[in-house]
């Protein structure tokens, strides 16, 4: 019997450090969920909008907690 167990590779979010516009949260978004940054651009200012600015205080909270990566991608 064979102990072949299959472990996916993770994915972990980080600020991007090559594909940013301000802080990097946006590419860093895209990477991890592996789409277009304009696309996550897009949908954050849509956000921000529909949300009367909500969307604000979230993005800056992003910004602050999440990592910035060691390396470029």
């Amino acid at each position: 019997m064979t102990n072949s167990v299959y472990t996916p590779e993770t994915k972990k979010l980080f600020r991007s450090r090559t594909d940013r516009m301000l802080t990097g949260v946006c590419g860093g978004w895209a990477d991890y969920l592996g789409v277009d940054p304009t696309m996550v651009r897009i949908a954050v200012v849509a956000a921000t909008v529909l949300s009367a600015g909500i969307m604000l205080p979230v993005y800056v909270a992003a910004a602050v907690l999440t990592p910035e990566a060691t390396q470029a991608a």
